[in-house]
């Protein structure tokens, strides 16, 4: 398993844009061929910064969906509204303390 880290940095005028594509596109996600996890935080000192943290079978299936057309459909309507360049990181779980 892989998980998949990704920092977002919007405008604050388009903060309630990506939260409405989102909301519409979640399930849809969340949903894709080796998907088990997908959660969305937002920075509570900056609310211009997001993260999701998503969980992949393994880096094919993260693969396969990025190369998806609903992929790149959401990806051209999100990338409009940055504040700055994306960052994404592919990590291994080493530990879960509950």
């Amino acid at each position: 398993m892989i998980v998949r880290i990704v920092k977002l940095t919007f405008k604050e005028e388009n903060i309630s844009t990506f939260e409405a594509i989102f909301e519409e596109t979640k399930h849809k996600i969340r949903s894709s061929n080796g998907c088990t996890f997908l959660e969305l935080y937002q920075d509570k000192n900056n609310p211009s910064i997001f993260f999701t943290y998503s969980y992949w079978e393994n880096e094919s299936f993260l693969n396969a969906y990025r190369e998806s057309d609903f992929f790149k459909t959401v990806w051209q309507k999100t990338k409009i509204l940055f504040a700055d360049k994306p960052q994404a990181w592919s990590v291994h779980k080493k530990a879960i303390l509950k």
